[in-house]
């Protein structure tokens, strides 16, 4: 099964220093999610633009690769196309709440493979949410301990070990598996 690597930046969209910028220089087959508006951080825009994403890579099933507010905009969008999603690896969601956005947009089992990277002092989401948010979604969870936002400024770059970690979060899933995934919530 051919798949591609959708990188969902959150607000402000990710400076070419930041490790998302890096990740895409790295694998040029992957492709970005550009929004309409970086700075105005709207869960209903920023979701159609993941699904029209989403949408443009059919057939090939997509790994999304999400980062602070795009993350939250991930799940609203792959929550409504569940079988063309190989899974999601978000790093550092944003709060829903400093957004005011209702919990019942974003409270659903995903029906395929997620891996959620928090930190333990991360400052636009507790690791207590952090970690209700992952057993919410079903996601696997690490959590990198004191590392701010893991944005560069809190000192990620490149972040060759995040490129590791999801390219091990990948390989745990066959092609079967990620079939039975969807299978499972039609």
């Amino acid at each position: 099964m051919a798949t591609t690597t959708l990188i969902v930046p959150g607000l402000h969209g990710s400076e070419p220093e930041h490790w998302q910028s890096w990740w895409q220089q790295q694998d040029p087959q992957s492709l970005r999610v550009h929004q309409q508006d970086w700075h105005n951080a709207d869960l209903l825009c920023w979701s159609q633009r993941v699904e029209a994403a989403i949408h443009a890579a059919y057939p090939q099933k997509v790994w999304l690769v999400a980062h602070s507010f795009g993350c939250l905009a991930t799940i609203h969008a792959a929550l409504k196309n569940p079988s063309l999603i190989a899974g999601v690896f978000l790093v550092a969601p944003a709060d829903p709440d400093r957004f005011g956005i209702d919990h019942q947009l974003l409270s659903e089992m995903l029906p395929f493979p997620s891996l959620l990277i928090a930190s333990a002092n991360d400052p636009y989401l507790s690791l207590n949410k952090a970690m209700t948010w992952a057993q919410i979604w079903g996601s696997q969870t690490i959590n990198l301990g004191l590392v701010g936002h893991i944005n560069v400024a809190s000192g990620f770059g490149a972040w060759p070990q995040g490129v590791r970690l999801f390219d091990y979060f990948k390989s745990q899933f066959s092609e079967q598996e990620i079939e039975d995934y969807w299978r499972l919530s039609a």
